[in-house]
Protein backbone atom coordinates (compact mmCIF):
# COMPACT_ATOMS: atom_id res chain seq x y z
CA UNK A 1 0.00 0.00 0.00
CA UNK A 2 1.22 3.20 -1.29
CA UNK A 3 0.70 6.01 1.31
CA UNK A 4 1.98 9.91 0.25
CA UNK A 5 2.49 12.10 2.98
CA UNK A 6 2.74 15.90 2.19
CA UNK A 7 5.61 16.92 4.79
CA UNK A 8 5.46 20.91 3.62
CA UNK A 9 2.96 23.65 5.49
CA UNK A 10 2.46 22.03 9.05
CA UNK A 11 2.94 24.28 11.69
CA UNK A 12 5.99 22.36 13.43
CA UNK A 13 8.17 21.87 9.89
CA UNK A 14 9.05 18.21 8.66
CA UNK A 15 9.93 17.16 11.84
CA UNK A 16 7.15 15.44 13.41
CA UNK A 17 5.77 14.80 9.80
CA UNK A 18 8.83 12.24 9.45
CA UNK A 19 8.71 10.96 12.51
CA UNK A 20 5.15 10.38 12.49
CA UNK A 21 5.99 8.06 9.40
CA UNK A 22 8.98 6.02 11.06
CA UNK A 23 6.07 5.34 13.83
CA UNK A 24 3.74 3.95 12.21
CA UNK A 25 6.08 1.87 9.92
CA UNK A 26 6.80 0.15 12.99
CA UNK A 27 3.35 -0.92 13.52
CA UNK A 28 2.08 -1.37 10.14
CA UNK A 29 3.25 -2.38 6.93
CA UNK A 30 2.98 0.09 3.88
CA UNK A 31 5.54 2.49 1.20
CA UNK A 32 5.81 5.95 2.49
CA UNK A 33 5.99 8.32 -0.53
CA UNK A 34 7.20 11.40 1.71
CA UNK A 35 7.01 14.92 -0.55
CA UNK A 36 8.25 18.19 0.17
CA UNK A 37 11.93 19.93 0.83
CA UNK A 38 14.29 16.98 0.63
CA UNK A 39 17.07 19.05 1.77
CA UNK A 40 15.00 19.53 5.11
CA UNK A 41 14.44 16.20 5.22
CA UNK A 42 16.90 14.89 4.87
CA UNK A 43 18.57 16.10 8.49
CA UNK A 44 15.77 14.05 10.16
CA UNK A 45 15.43 11.20 8.07
CA UNK A 46 17.79 8.19 9.57
CA UNK A 47 19.53 5.21 7.29
CA UNK A 48 17.45 3.12 8.43
CA UNK A 49 14.35 5.10 7.55
CA UNK A 50 16.09 6.08 4.10
CA UNK A 51 15.96 2.22 3.04
CA UNK A 52 11.96 2.92 3.67
CA UNK A 53 10.97 5.50 2.38
CA UNK A 54 10.62 7.51 -1.38
CA UNK A 55 11.29 10.97 -1.01
CA UNK A 56 10.10 13.36 -3.88
CA UNK A 57 11.87 16.80 -3.45
CA UNK A 58 9.35 19.80 -3.72
CA UNK A 59 10.59 22.36 -1.93
CA UNK A 60 7.29 24.89 -3.09
CA UNK A 61 4.47 24.44 -0.65
CA UNK A 62 1.05 26.54 -0.69
CA UNK A 63 1.44 28.53 2.83
CA UNK A 64 -1.13 29.19 5.49
CA UNK A 65 -1.57 32.87 4.62
CA UNK A 66 -2.33 31.96 0.71
CA UNK A 67 -5.26 31.68 -1.08
CA UNK A 68 -6.55 27.57 -1.38
CA UNK A 69 -6.73 28.70 -5.47
CA UNK A 70 -3.09 28.98 -5.53
CA UNK A 71 -2.95 25.36 -5.51
CA UNK A 72 -4.02 25.36 -8.77
CA UNK A 73 -1.33 27.40 -10.52
CA UNK A 74 1.69 26.06 -8.71
CA UNK A 75 2.03 22.61 -10.16
CA UNK A 76 5.75 22.45 -8.06
CA UNK A 77 4.02 22.98 -4.79
CA UNK A 78 4.51 19.55 -2.67
CA UNK A 79 0.13 18.99 -2.39
CA UNK A 80 0.08 19.51 -6.06
CA UNK A 81 2.93 16.70 -7.18
CA UNK A 82 1.15 14.77 -4.02
CA UNK A 83 -2.72 14.66 -4.99
CA UNK A 84 -0.80 13.72 -8.97
CA UNK A 85 0.85 11.02 -7.34
CA UNK A 86 -2.68 9.72 -5.72
CA UNK A 87 -4.56 10.55 -8.70
CA UNK A 88 -1.88 8.16 -10.67
CA UNK A 89 -1.61 4.78 -8.43
CA UNK A 90 -1.24 5.35 -4.54
CA UNK A 91 -3.98 4.38 -1.87
CA UNK A 92 -4.04 7.55 0.24
CA UNK A 93 -2.67 10.89 0.94
CA UNK A 94 -1.94 12.55 4.62
CA UNK A 95 -1.50 16.29 4.95
CA UNK A 96 -1.05 18.62 7.40
CA UNK A 97 -0.42 21.66 5.55
CA UNK A 98 -3.10 24.22 3.71
CA UNK A 99 -6.96 22.37 4.42
CA UNK A 100 -8.57 24.26 1.46
CA UNK A 101 -5.58 23.63 -1.43
CA UNK A 102 -5.85 20.28 -0.22
CA UNK A 103 -9.31 19.37 -0.69
CA UNK A 104 -9.84 21.80 -3.76
CA UNK A 105 -7.09 19.37 -5.32
CA UNK A 106 -8.31 16.66 -4.32
CA UNK A 107 -12.34 17.64 -5.68
CA UNK A 108 -10.42 18.84 -9.17
CA UNK A 109 -7.70 15.99 -9.36
CA UNK A 110 -9.90 12.73 -8.15
CA UNK A 111 -13.31 13.99 -8.62
CA UNK A 112 -16.11 13.27 -6.90
CA UNK A 113 -17.86 9.91 -6.02
CA UNK A 114 -20.99 10.03 -8.79
CA UNK A 115 -24.37 11.67 -7.06
CA UNK A 116 -22.21 13.57 -4.25
CA UNK A 117 -23.03 17.07 -4.06
CA UNK A 118 -19.90 17.94 -2.12
CA UNK A 119 -17.14 16.49 -0.35
CA UNK A 120 -17.22 16.61 3.31
CA UNK A 121 -14.70 16.95 5.92
CA UNK A 122 -15.64 14.39 8.87
CA UNK A 123 -13.78 14.24 12.83
CA UNK A 124 -14.26 12.01 15.13
CA UNK A 125 -15.44 14.29 18.77
CA UNK A 126 -14.66 12.91 22.23
CA UNK A 127 -17.82 10.64 23.68
CA UNK A 128 -18.82 8.93 27.07
CA UNK A 129 -19.46 5.77 25.20
CA UNK A 130 -17.33 3.23 23.78
CA UNK A 131 -18.15 4.65 20.24
CA UNK A 132 -16.78 7.89 19.35
CA UNK A 133 -19.29 10.42 17.52
CA UNK A 134 -18.47 11.30 13.67
CA UNK A 135 -19.31 14.71 13.10
CA UNK A 136 -19.41 16.02 9.80
CA UNK A 137 -19.13 18.43 7.78
CA UNK A 138 -16.77 20.76 9.83
CA UNK A 139 -15.44 23.07 7.21
CA UNK A 140 -15.49 21.76 4.00
CA UNK A 141 -18.74 23.34 2.93
CA UNK A 142 -19.47 26.66 5.09
CA UNK A 143 -22.61 27.70 2.88
CA UNK A 144 -24.57 24.49 2.58
CA UNK A 145 -27.98 23.22 0.84
CA UNK A 146 -30.17 20.77 2.02
CA UNK A 147 -29.15 18.31 0.31
CA UNK A 148 -25.99 18.52 0.83
CA UNK A 149 -26.47 17.85 4.27
CA UNK A 150 -28.22 14.50 2.60
CA UNK A 151 -25.08 13.53 1.02
CA UNK A 152 -23.19 13.76 4.07
CA UNK A 153 -25.52 11.92 6.71
CA UNK A 154 -24.60 9.20 3.83
CA UNK A 155 -21.26 9.66 3.75
CA UNK A 156 -20.94 9.71 7.13
CA UNK A 157 -22.93 6.97 7.84
CA UNK A 158 -20.88 4.43 5.24
CA UNK A 159 -17.99 5.96 6.81
CA UNK A 160 -18.87 4.50 10.22
CA UNK A 161 -19.72 0.93 9.17
CA UNK A 162 -17.31 0.22 6.38
CA UNK A 163 -13.99 2.29 8.84
CA UNK A 164 -14.99 2.41 12.29
CA UNK A 165 -16.67 -0.78 12.17
CA UNK A 166 -19.95 0.57 13.75
CA UNK A 167 -22.69 -2.19 13.80
CA UNK A 168 -25.93 -0.73 12.81
CA UNK A 169 -24.51 3.12 13.08
CA UNK A 170 -27.30 6.05 13.79
CA UNK A 171 -27.57 9.86 12.93
CA UNK A 172 -28.86 12.85 13.84
CA UNK A 173 -28.95 16.61 12.39
CA UNK A 174 -27.21 18.98 14.79
CA UNK A 175 -30.42 21.21 15.64
CA UNK A 176 -31.28 23.99 18.53
CA UNK A 177 -33.82 21.20 20.10
CA UNK A 178 -34.68 17.52 19.52
CA UNK A 179 -38.25 18.31 18.52
CA UNK A 180 -39.00 17.80 14.87
CA UNK A 181 -39.91 21.16 14.29
CA UNK A 182 -36.85 22.88 15.65
CA UNK A 183 -34.10 24.03 13.99
CA UNK A 184 -33.78 26.48 11.08
CA UNK A 185 -35.14 26.54 7.59
CA UNK A 186 -31.46 24.51 6.21
CA UNK A 187 -31.94 21.69 8.96
CA UNK A 188 -35.78 21.69 8.45
CA UNK A 189 -35.48 21.34 4.90
CA UNK A 190 -32.55 18.30 5.21
CA UNK A 191 -34.66 17.07 8.00
CA UNK A 192 -37.03 15.73 5.38
CA UNK A 193 -34.89 14.39 2.82
CA UNK A 194 -32.98 12.10 5.17
CA UNK A 195 -36.50 11.31 6.75
CA UNK A 196 -37.69 10.32 3.10
CA UNK A 197 -34.59 8.92 1.48
CA UNK A 198 -35.03 5.12 1.29
CA UNK A 199 -31.44 4.12 3.39
CA UNK A 200 -33.35 5.94 6.34
CA UNK A 201 -37.17 5.48 5.55
CA UNK A 202 -36.96 1.72 5.16
CA UNK A 203 -34.54 1.37 8.20
CA UNK A 204 -36.17 3.96 10.78
CA UNK A 205 -33.49 2.39 13.68
CA UNK A 206 -30.94 4.73 11.54
CA UNK A 207 -31.94 7.92 11.54
CA UNK A 208 -32.70 9.59 14.78
CA UNK A 209 -34.05 12.90 13.87
CA UNK A 210 -32.68 16.59 15.33
CA UNK A 211 -29.63 16.08 17.90
CA UNK A 212 -28.41 18.92 20.07
CA UNK A 213 -24.89 20.28 20.77
CA UNK A 214 -24.70 18.37 23.83
CA UNK A 215 -25.98 14.34 22.42
CA UNK A 216 -22.09 14.41 20.21
CA UNK A 217 -20.50 13.65 23.48
CA UNK A 218 -22.86 11.21 25.13
CA UNK A 219 -22.85 9.32 21.92
CA UNK A 220 -26.69 9.83 21.84
CA UNK A 221 -26.28 8.98 17.82
CA UNK A 222 -23.25 7.93 15.95
CA UNK A 223 -23.40 10.71 12.95
CA UNK A 224 -23.85 13.79 13.52
CA UNK A 225 -24.48 16.05 10.59
CA UNK A 226 -24.26 19.68 10.11
CA UNK A 227 -22.71 22.37 7.85
CA UNK A 228 -19.51 23.19 7.30
CA UNK A 229 -19.83 26.66 9.21
CA UNK A 230 -21.42 25.15 12.41
CA UNK A 231 -19.27 22.20 12.56
CA UNK A 232 -16.32 24.21 12.31
CA UNK A 233 -17.19 26.51 15.15
CA UNK A 234 -18.27 22.64 17.09
CA UNK A 235 -14.91 21.59 16.49
CA UNK A 236 -12.91 24.57 17.34
CA UNK A 237 -14.65 25.00 20.50
CA UNK A 238 -14.17 21.28 21.76
CA UNK A 239 -10.47 21.20 20.75
CA UNK A 240 -10.58 24.83 22.99
CA UNK A 241 -12.51 23.38 26.05
CA UNK A 242 -10.68 20.28 26.18
CA UNK A 243 -7.09 22.26 26.16
CA UNK A 244 -8.49 24.66 28.68
CA UNK A 245 -9.65 21.64 30.84
CA UNK A 246 -5.88 19.88 31.43
CA UNK A 247 -4.55 23.65 31.60
CA UNK A 248 -6.94 24.25 34.82
CA UNK A 249 -6.04 20.57 36.37
CA UNK A 250 -2.08 21.35 35.32
CA UNK A 251 -2.47 24.53 37.51
CA UNK A 252 -4.24 22.93 40.40
CA UNK A 253 -2.23 20.00 40.94
CA UNK A 254 1.05 22.10 40.89
CA UNK A 255 -0.88 24.59 43.41
CA UNK A 256 -1.63 21.93 46.20
CA UNK A 257 -0.03 19.00 47.14
CA UNK A 258 -3.21 17.24 47.75
CA UNK A 259 -4.13 17.36 44.04
CA UNK A 260 -0.98 15.82 43.25
CA UNK A 261 -1.54 12.81 45.82
CA UNK A 262 -5.09 12.30 43.90
CA UNK A 263 -3.56 13.01 40.10
CA UNK A 264 -1.13 9.67 41.24
CA UNK A 265 -4.00 7.94 42.22
CA UNK A 266 -6.23 8.68 39.03
CA UNK A 267 -3.35 8.70 36.84
CA UNK A 268 -4.77 5.83 35.03
CA UNK A 269 -7.98 7.72 34.68
CA UNK A 270 -6.21 10.94 33.57
CA UNK A 271 -4.50 8.92 30.64
CA UNK A 272 -8.07 7.49 29.53
CA UNK A 273 -9.29 11.25 29.29
CA UNK A 274 -5.91 12.61 28.01
CA UNK A 275 -6.81 9.99 25.10
CA UNK A 276 -10.11 10.61 24.53
CA UNK A 277 -10.24 14.41 24.20
CA UNK A 278 -6.62 14.50 22.57
CA UNK A 279 -7.05 15.65 18.47
CA UNK A 280 -3.63 13.84 17.71
CA UNK A 281 -5.28 10.49 18.87
CA UNK A 282 -7.80 10.81 15.80
CA UNK A 283 -5.10 11.75 13.62
CA UNK A 284 -7.11 14.17 10.77
CA UNK A 285 -10.47 14.45 9.29
CA UNK A 286 -10.85 12.13 6.45
CA UNK A 287 -12.40 13.84 3.28
CA UNK A 288 -15.60 12.39 1.87
CA UNK A 289 -16.79 12.21 -0.98
CA UNK A 290 -13.70 12.19 -3.43
CA UNK A 291 -12.65 8.80 -5.32
CA UNK A 292 -9.39 8.11 -3.12
CA UNK A 293 -8.46 8.27 0.79
CA UNK A 294 -7.62 11.88 1.71
CA UNK A 295 -6.90 12.46 5.52
CA UNK A 296 -6.04 16.45 6.40
CA UNK A 297 -4.45 16.43 9.78
CA UNK A 298 -4.44 19.83 11.70
CA UNK A 299 -1.51 22.37 11.22
CA UNK A 300 -0.25 22.01 14.65
CA UNK A 301 -0.27 18.13 14.45
CA UNK A 302 2.36 16.38 16.38
CA UNK A 303 4.15 12.54 15.43
CA UNK A 304 1.18 11.07 16.94
CA UNK A 305 -0.80 12.91 15.02
CA UNK A 306 0.72 12.22 11.88
CA UNK A 307 0.79 8.22 12.69
CA UNK A 308 -2.55 7.90 13.65
CA UNK A 309 -3.35 9.43 10.41
CA UNK A 310 -1.75 7.32 8.72
CA UNK A 311 -3.51 4.86 10.45
CA UNK A 312 -7.06 6.19 9.65
CA UNK A 313 -5.54 6.25 5.68
CA UNK A 314 -4.48 2.54 5.88
CA UNK A 315 -8.05 1.38 7.40
CA UNK A 316 -10.18 3.62 4.21
CA UNK A 317 -7.94 1.56 2.07
CA UNK A 318 -8.52 -1.62 3.45
CA UNK A 319 -12.09 -1.15 4.01
CA UNK A 320 -12.41 -0.07 0.49
CA UNK A 321 -15.22 2.76 1.91
CA UNK A 322 -14.99 5.31 -1.49
CA UNK A 323 -16.21 1.89 -3.40
CA UNK A 324 -18.84 1.26 -0.88
CA UNK A 325 -19.68 5.36 -0.86
CA UNK A 326 -19.82 4.73 -4.99
CA UNK A 327 -22.12 1.74 -4.58
CA UNK A 328 -24.65 3.80 -2.04
CA UNK A 329 -24.66 6.91 -4.30
CA UNK A 330 -25.29 4.80 -7.50
CA UNK A 331 -29.24 4.52 -6.34
CA UNK A 332 -29.50 8.17 -5.22
CA UNK A 333 -31.15 9.66 -8.13
CA UNK A 334 -33.00 6.30 -9.64
CA UNK A 335 -36.66 6.61 -8.43
CA UNK A 336 -37.77 5.27 -5.42
CA UNK A 337 -34.81 2.19 -5.71
CA UNK A 338 -33.12 1.64 -2.42
CA UNK A 339 -29.77 0.87 -1.78
CA UNK A 340 -28.96 -2.14 0.18
CA UNK A 341 -28.51 -2.18 4.09
CA UNK A 342 -26.48 -4.18 5.65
Amino acid sequence: MKIVVDMMGADLGVLPIIEGVSKALASRAFEPILVGDAKKAKAFISKDLASKVEVIDCPDFIRMEEQATEALKRKEASIFVGMDILKNGADALVSAGHSGATMGLATLKLGRIKGVSRPALCTLMPSVGKRASLCLDVGANTDCKAEYLLDFAILGYEYAKSVLGYDNPTVGILANGEEDSKGDSLTKEAFKLIHDYPLFAENTSIFKGNVEGNDIFVNSVDVVVCDGFVGNIVLKTTEGVASAIGSIFKTVIKEHFSAKIGAFLLKEAFGTLKQKTDYAEYGGAPLLGVNKAVIISHGKSNARAIECAIYQAIRAKESGVAQKMAQAFSHKNVGTQSPPVS
